[in-house]
């Protein structure tokens, strides 16, 4: 073998040695504290739930879990099928997660009338504030408004609804898990999600850092970046199953989260332009994979993770840079913060978690 050909070979594989290491901490120290992190018990409530779907996989999976954690009895069903299951269950409580996009159009007259039936309703509101010219029509048919945008609860109360609360959303821990994954999986910076205008905007000053970097970036509109053929070979103009979701997140080195802009005449219903003050379930989604997530700031970030302890965050493209680059050199504190995040989120963000708030509201 010519020493031509010798040299790169060895450095590949030390490259390779080192890369597989480094991924081998990551997944050791993460299950550590899968194994030794678990969330309160929870006793398990003497209630009958019918629990109908958004078609949000990984929430809807999520919230099933969450409730059979949560209550003796569980049912699931689509919205075509609401009226006819509750008046046949005749459960406690028909829970409704969001209530948008694929529902029929007599939804809120079969909640009318399942009310009539002295069973309680409550929605929970997932998409909030991006669709709130919809929501204001759906929450007033409601007994119970949950919504996950801090922003919204006046906006409810002042709709006339009496129940209204702050319910922030979580993540499935059985779905979004460290794991171990093929060389096609890794990368330096991930970002799954639609590119919309501001996403694009920030990728648009990204491009010059990113473009020497082994990046995923997956979804739509990512056509539309201004110098698209320079991250071309890292990007999916695809939607990405959940199962393949966590497979990246598992992979990279950081995963950045934008939150999208609260109102856009093209891709949202916010006439009101009602503010984002809430995290999105991304950023859940991201931490119980154990990756080290630099994101967007949000209002009420600060309860649910610490930034610089078990998460990480940005103003602008300049800092997101400058933490981008700081990170990917200095191993030992990204996978600190990010196991960090993992532990937080297996103790505290599960939606099993959440739906026990949830039920003490509607059945105090």
């Amino acid at each position: 073998m010519s020493k031509r050909v010798a040299v790169p070979l060895l450095k590949g594989r030390r490259r390779g040695f080192r890369t597989g290491l480094e991924h081998g901490r990551r997944l050791g120290r993460c299950q550590s504290v899968m194994e030794t992190t678990m969330p309160a018990p929870i006793s398990l409530r003497e209630a009958r739930v019918l629990f109908i779907v958004q078609g949000f996989d990984a929430i809807d999976q999520g919230i099933t879990q969450g409730l059979q954690d949560t209550v003796r009895e569980v049912f699931t069903a689509t919205a075509p099928d609401m009226l006819r299951l509750a008046d046949e269950l005749r459960p406690n409580l028909v829970l409704v997660m969001n209530g948008l996009h694929v529902f029929p159009a007599e939804h809120t007259a079969h909640v009318d009338q399942i009310r009539e039936m002295g069973i309680r309703t409550a929605i929970w509101f997932a998409d909030d504030p991006y669709f709130t010219d919809q929501t204001a029509f759906l929450a007033p048919h409601y007994d119970y408004v949950f919504t996950h945008e801090m922003s919204c609860i006046a906006f409810y109360r002042e709709l006339g609804c009496a129940q209204v609360h702050y319910l922030p959303l979580a993540v499935n821990t059985r779905v979004f898990k460290p794991l171990q994954v093929d060389p096609a999986y890794r990368s330096d910076i991930c970002f799954i999600g639609n590119g919309f205008p501001n996403r694009i905007d920030l990728f648009n000053k990204l491009t010059p850092f990113l473009k020497n970097k082994t990046v995923l970036i997956a979804g739509a509109l990512w056509e539309q970046l201004s110098q698209f053929e320079l991250l071309k070979k890292g990007i999916k103009l695809q939607w990405i199953p959940i199962e393949e979701s966590v497979k990246y997140y598992s992979g990279a080195k950081i995963v950045i989260n934008v939150h999208r802009l609260t109102y856009d005449e093209t891709y949202n219903k916010n006439s009101r332009n009602l503010p984002g003050h809430s995290i999105n379930p991304r950023t859940y989604e991201i931490a119980g994979c154990g990756t080290l997530q630099i994101t967007d700031y949000r209002h009420d970030l600060q309860y649910y993770y610490t930034p610089g302890q078990d998460i990480e965050t940005f103003m602008n493209a300049e800092e997101l840079v400058q933490k981008m680059q700081y990170y990917l050199t200095h191993e030992d504190e990204r996978q600190r913060i990010a196991v960090k995040g993992l532990r937080r989120t297996i103790a505290e963000h599960s939606f099993a978690n959440r739906l026990v708030k949830l039920m003490d509201l509607v059945f105090a």
